[in-house]
C-alpha cells in the first residue's frame, strides 16, 4: 500500500484581504485524480468562517495538481462549503457562472 499527501488549499475568511490556508491529508493507494479526492472537513472558527459554537465547515476539492515539492504528493485546490453543503459567505469561487465563457 502506498501512501498520497494531499495538500488541501484554500482561502480563508479575514477581511479585507483573504489568505492562504493549508492542511495535510494522507490517503492509501491515491488514484491522483480528482473524483476521488474526499470532502474534508475543518474547523472553520480558526480561519474567521465560522463562530466558536458551530465552526465545521467542508473543503470541497476542485483541481488536483502534482506536488513539485513532495513525493508521492497532490495540491488540492478547494473551495469552503457551510457544514450543509451551501457555499460559505468567503466562497466567492461559486458565484462564478462556470457556464458563462465571457466571465473574465
Amino acid at each position: 500500500m502506498s501512501k498520497t499527501k494531499l495538500e488541501y488549499i484554500w482561502l480563508d475568511g479575514h477581511e479585507p484581504t483573504q489568505e492562504l490556508r493549508s492542511k495535510t491529508k494522507i490517503e492509501e493507494d491515491f488514484s491522483g485524480k480528482l473524483e476521488d479526492c474526499p470532502l474534508w472537513s475543518f474547523d472553520g472558527s480558526s480561519t474567521e468562517q465560522a463562530e466558536g459554537g458551530s465552526s465545521d465547515c467542508l473543503l470541497k476539492p476542485v483541481a488536483i495538481y502534482p506536488d513539485p515539492e513532495r513525493a508521492n504528493g497532490f495540491l488540492v485546490m478547494a473551495e469552503v462549503l457551510n457544514a450543509d453543503g451551501t457555499p460559505h459567505t468567503s466562497n466567492h469561487r461559486a458565484q462564478i457562472d462556470d457556464d458563462d465563457d465571457d466571465f473574465w
